[in-house]
C-alpha cells in the first residue's frame, strides 16, 4: 500500500470517528421500568438472552474479548424487573485467586473506534460485584493515582463508584465495547440495570500549546527514581535530546508492563485521554511480552498472534481515534551475562520474534518503527564486552546504596547475576541516541510523523547525528572510559563529570588509573552532597588520597550531610511485598532478603590492624556504616564482599568515582526522579 494511499485511508477513518462521535448518547435499559431515550434489552422467562448481532448492535457474548477471552454466563440470564442477572456459580480458580474467573455477565455494544464516558449501573452494589470495560482489570481502573514511580505523572481517569453507578472513560480500538458484571463472592447474583455510553470527541490542541510525545514502554523506557539507582530507561533521558520549547514529552512507561498489562491497567486510556490531536505515542513493548503466562487472566505475556492483535486492533485504532499518529520501537536485545571470548552478540529474540513482527507491522499499517532492537545489537558489538557488560546492571559492592526486588545493591546484586535486560544511565543514553537517530533516518525518508520529530530535537542533536561526533551532546563521555577496563566505571565518572564534581585533563581524558588528589576528592565530595566545607581540622588535606584517608572524609562528609541515617540503610533493610498497583515494578519491588549492613563485620577484616591509630575510630565507623567497603574480592554480578580493607593503598581516579557517586545517591531523596543535574540538598 503506498504511503498517499495509507494517509487517505487514516483520513477517511478519523473522519468517520468525528462523524460517529457526533452520535447522541446510546442508552441500554435492562429493568422493568419505562426509559425514555433508553434501548430496552428484556426477554421472556425460559427463552434465552439476546446474542450480541452486528445487525442489531448489541448484545450478550459467551466470552469478553480480552486476552485470552473469558468465558462468560451465556446460558442461565434471566430476565426480570431488576434488570438482566447472571446466577450465581462457583469461580474458576485454577490458575490461582489473582486470576480467578467468576464468570458474572458482559453485553457487546458496538461502536465505531474512540473515546467513550461509560456509565453502569448494576443490580447489587460494589460489595457484591465489580463493573469492567472490555477486559481492563476493574482494581487497577479504582485504585491507580500516578503511573510513575516518582508520583509526577497523575492518573486523571480512575473508575468511580456511587451507590451502585460506575464511571470510566475508555478509549476504544475495537469497533465494540463491551460492558462486564462480575459477582465479588459466592453465592451473589449480579446484573445490569443500565448502560450509557457517551462519545468523547478527540481533544484539539490549544493555540500555543506544545505537541506532545508520550512514551510506552516497560522498564528498558521507565523514568526511575534515587533508590532505584543506577538503573535508568532510555525515556528518561531521552527528553534531553530534543528541543524544550518545540516539544514536551510525557513518560507512562513502567517496569514490568507489556502491551497486555499496559492496555488493561488503563495506563494506555489515561495516556490517550490526555493526548490532543497531533500528539505522538511511541511505544515499545516486548521483554515482558516473553513471559509464558498468556493463559492467564492478567499476565503479561503474549503470543505472536496476540501480539500483532493488540497492535492492529486495540493500539493503533485507538490512538488513530484520538488525532493522535504512533511510532512503534522494536525492543533492544538483552546483553548475556557472560558473553564468552570470540563470541558476537545477536538478537534475543530467538523464541517469540517481535521485532521481525513490528517490522512487519509496520510496512503493512503504515507506522514508521524505530528499529532499536537491530541498532542495539550493533552497538553492542561495536562496543565489545567490557564496557556493554558494565553498562547493564552488573552491581557490586559499594556502586550504589539503591535497591532491587531482593533487597539493597549495597553488597552487590542480591540475585547473583549480571541483568542484562536492565541497564545504567550510561547505556540508557546509547539508546536515547540510537532512537533518535532512526528518527532522523525515517524523516529522511519522508515519514510525516518521524519527520516532525526529527524537527524538534535540538539543533546540536541533529548535528551530531549528520557528523556522526558526539562530543557537544555529550560531553562527559571521555574518550578513555568507552572500551576496555577503562569502561568498567564508566556510569559513575559520567554522572560525575555531567554534575561538574570532576574533570578531565587537556585533551579530555578523564585518567582513571591516576593516583587521585585528596583534595579534589573533598571538593567533589562537598559540592555533591552541598555542603560548604568539610570542617577540617587544619589546612585541607592535598596529595594521593589514600583508602583510608578517603574513609575519614567520607564519615565528615556524612556526618555533615546527614543528622539521621537515610533510608536507604534503613527502609531497605527490610522491604516489605509491594503488591500489584500501577507503579509497582515486579523487577524492584518484593521482600527483601539483602541488607545494606556491610555483609562482613569489622573484626573480620584481614587489615584493620594497618589503620593508622589517629584515624582507626573514623574509618571503622565508615565502614559499619557502608561508606567505605573492602574492595578486594568483590566481583561484578555478586554479593559479595572483601576481607581486606588496604588502609594504604592509594585511591586512583575511577574508585574515587565510585565512591563519590555512592555518595552522590545517598545525598538525594529516594523517591525523587533521577532526571535531572542536581546536586546538595
Amino acid at each position: 500500500m503506498s504511503r498517499g494511499r495509507r494517509a487517505a485511508l487514516a483520513a477517511l477513518l478519523f473522519l468517520g470517528v468525528q462523524l460517529a462521535l457526533a452520535a447522541p448518547a446510546q442508552q441500554f435499559n435492562f429493568t422493568a421500568e419505562d426509559r425514555p431515550g433508553a434501548v430496552p434489552v428484556r426477554w421472556p422467562a425460559g427463552e434465552p438472552a439476546p446474542r450480541f448481532d452486528a445487525a442489531r448492535g448489541h448484545g450478550f457474548v459467551a466470552a469478553t474479548a480480552a486476552w485470552p477471552p473469558r468465558p462468560v454466563l451465556l446460558d442461565g440470564l434471566r430476565s426480570d424487573a431488576a434488570g438482566a442477572v447472571a446466577p450465581a456459580v462457583a469461580a474458576d480458580t485454577s490458575a490461582g485467586a489473582e486470576h480467578a474467573n467468576h464468570f458474572g455477565l458482559a453485553f457487546r455494544i458496538q461502536v465505531p473506534p474512540g473515546a467513550y464516558a461509560v456509565r453502569v449501573r448494576t443490580t447489587v452494589g460494589p460489595a457484591d460485584a465489580t463493573v469492567s470495560v472490555s477486559g481492563l482489570q476493574a482494581s487497577r481502573l479504582m485504585a491507580t493515582a500516578t503511573w510513575d514511580a516518582a508520583g509526577l505523572l497523575p492518573n486523571r481517569n480512575r473508575m468511580t463508584v456511587q451507590g451502585r453507578e460506575w464511571h470510566y472513560r475508555h478509549v476504544s480500538g475495537r469497533g465494540f465495547i463491551d460492558i462486564e458484571v462480575e459477582p465479588r463472592r459466592p453465592g451473589v447474583e449480579a446484573g445490569l440495570e443500565a448502560i450509557e455510553l457517551t462519545p468523547l470527541p478527540p481533544e484539539p490542541r490549544a493555540p500555543g500549546r506544545l505537541p506532545t510525545l508520550f512514551t510506552l514502554g516497560d522498564s528498558t523506557v521507565k523514568s526511575y527514581t534515587f533508590d532505584e539507582a543506577p538503573m535508568s530507561g532510555w525515556g528518561q533521558v531521552v527528553a534531553r535530546l530534543f528541543d524544550p520549547a518545540r516539544l514536551r514529552l510525557l513518560n507512562y512507561s513502567m517496569g514490568g508492563r507489556s502491551y497486555r498489562s499496559a492496555y488493561a491497567e488503563g495506563r494506555l486510556d489515561d495516556l490517550l485521554l490526555a493526548g490532543r490531536e497531533g500528539d505522538v505515542v511511541m511505544i515499545q513493548f516486548g521483554h515482558n511480552d516473553e513471559s509464558t503466562d498468556e493463559a492467564r487472566r492478567w499476565g503479561r505475556g503474549a503470543t505472536e498472534a496476540m501480539y500483532a492483535a493488540l497492535i492492529r486492533e486495540v493500539y493503533l485504532p485507538a490512538i488513530r481515534s484520538r488525532g493522535m499518529a504512533a511510532v512503534l520501537v522494536t525492543p533492544m536485545s538483552r546483553v548475556p551475562g557472560a558473553l564468552k571470548a570470540g563470541e558476537a552478540y545477536v538478537d534475543s529474540f530467538q523464541t517469540r520474534r517481535f521485532p521481525a513482527l513490528l517490522r512487519r507491522l509496520g510496512a503493512e499499517l503504515g507506522v514508521p518503527v524505530v528499529d532499536l532492537n537491530a541498532r542495539s545489537v550493533e552497538y553492542y558489538n561495536q562496543a565489545g564486552p567490557a564496557a556493554v557488560t558494565a553498562m547493564v546492571m552488573s552491581i557490586e559492592a559499594g556502586e550504589t546504596p539503591g535497591k532491587t526486588n531482593t533487597g539493597s545493591y549495597a553488597n552487590g546484586h542480591p540475585a547473583d547475576k549480571i541483568d542484562g535486560t536492565h541497564f545504567k544511565e550510561a547505556l540508557a543514553k546509547q539508546y536515547a541516541r540510537l532512537v533518535v537517530t532512526e528518527l532522523v533516518r525515517l524523516a529522511a525518508q519522508r515519514e510525516p510523523t518521524a519527520a516532525d520529530l526529527a524537527a524538534a530535537l535540538k539543533p546540536e542533536v541533529r548535528a551530531a547525528i549528520a557528523s556522526g561526533d558526539w562530543a557537544a551532546v555529550y560531553p562527559e563521555i571521555a574518550p578513555d572510559i568507552v572500551a576496555g577496563e577503562g569502561a568498567y566505571y564508566r556510569n559513575q565518572i559520567e554522572k560525575l563529570l555531567q554534575l561538574g564534581a570532576l574533570g578531565v585533563d587537556a585533551q579530555g581524558r578523564f585518567q582513571p588509573e591516576a593516583a587521585m588528589d585528596a583534595s579534589e576528592f573533598a571538593a567533589a565530595l562537598a559540592r555533591l552532597l552541598g555542603l560548604r566545607d568539610l570542617a577540617w581540622a587544619g589546612a585541607p588535606p592535598g596529595g594521593a588520597l589514600v583508602r583510608e584517608q578517603m574513609a575519614q572524609l567520607l564519615l565528615r562528609a556524612y556526618r555533615a550531610r546527614f543528622h539521621a541515617r537515610p533510608a536507604y540503610m534503613t527502609d531497605y533493610n527490610a522491604l516489605r511485598p509491594a503488591g500489584g498497583s500501577a507503579t509497582s515494578d515486579p523487577n524492584l519491588d518484593g521482600a527483601a532478603s539483602a541488607r545494606y549492613d556491610p555483609l562482613l563485620p569489622w573484626e573480620r577484616l584481614q587489615d584493620s590492624a594497618a589503620v593508622s591509630p589517629a584515624r582507626a575510630a573514623a574509618v571503622r565507623e565508615a565502614y559499619a556504616l557502608g561508606l567505605i567497603r573492602a574492595e578486594a574480592g568483590i566481583a561484578r554480578g555478586r554479593m559479595l564482599n572483601g576481607d581486606r580493607l588496604e588502609p594504604q593503598a592509594v585511591v586512583s581516579r575511577v574508585k574515587a568515582a565510585k565512591a563519590l557517586y555512592f555518595m552522590w545517591v545517598l545525598g538525594r531523596p529516594p523517591k525523587a526522579e533521577n532526571d535531572g543535574l542536581e546536586l546538595g540538598r
